[in-house]
């Protein structure tokens, strides 16, 4: 019996490796890492023409979306703060495609950092473009707290409050159609977003990935799980 397949977005970078260096399709550690212990397969997405996410997507039981760089502003109406990151257009339209792809598909999504911003733009909201205290400087994790709001699908899966290993400069300011805060940092920063309803919609400001606890990952491999065809039940870790 087999473990749902979880993809995971990539993105294209130049590489040093042996004696090589050309682009490549990146993708941290930690992310492959977290899906298998949370009980899935995890393959890599690597960039592709947004017009092949569907047919990526209807190959993976669920869809991570990755943390990275920032989401151009365009994307929101907005203009670049001084602050905000270059722009990395052809991730931002492969990314939203396969965002759209999940949600019209029904595919169990995790949007992660990054992830969660592009989550709240694909559905027409808009993103803080700078705010300072969450991370531990250049390079270097911070960790703050965060609070479930009671009565979300993220507080049924973490239902205190929490420490989290974060790196964020930005996050969701107006809220995409159909989206819900279900987490918040003490400072009011939105630190997880939600689709209420019977799709399996998240998205989490900080870094699972770069931590401990495998509860979101473990809630995603198991709705994943859930819409597998009888013959393909998988067998999850314990």
């Amino acid at each position: 019996m087999s473990k749902p397949l979880i993809g995971i977005s990539t993105y294209l970078e130049r590489a040093k490796w042996g004696v090589w260096e050309m682009p490549a399709a990146l993708l941290p550690a930690g992310y492959p890492r977290l899906v298998r212990a949370a009980g899935g397969l995890a393959a890599m997405l690597p960039p592709d023409a947004p017009s092949s996410a569907a047919d990526v997507v209807a190959r993976v039981d669920g869809l991570v979306v990755a943390g990275g760089a920032d989401v151009e502003p365009v994307r929101y109406g907005a203009e670049p703060h001084p602050r905000t990151g270059p722009p990395a257009r052809e991730r931002d339209a492969w990314e939203l495609a396969l965002i759209e792809a999940a949600l019209a598909s029904g595919t169990p999504l995790l949007g992660i950092c990054r992830g969660m911003q592009l989550l709240n733009v694909a559905l027409g909201g808009t993103l803080v473009q700078h705010l300072d205290g969450h991370t531990g400087g250049v390079g270097v994790l911070g960790e703050h707290a965060v609070k479930p709001v009671p009565g979300t699908r993220y507080a049924s899966i973490v239902p205190e409050e929490d420490g989290v290993p974060t790196y964020h400069h930005q996050a969701a300011d107006r809220l995409g159609e159909g989206l819900v805060v279900s987490a918040y940092a003490a400072d009011g920063t939105p630190e997880a977003v939600e689709l209420p309803g019977e799709h399996w919609v998240l998205g989490v400001q900080w870094h699972p990935e770069m931590g401990e606890d495998l509860r979101v990952m473990e809630a995603l491999v198991a709705a994943a799980a859930a819409g597998l065809p009888a013959h393909r039940e998988p067998q999850l870790q314990t």
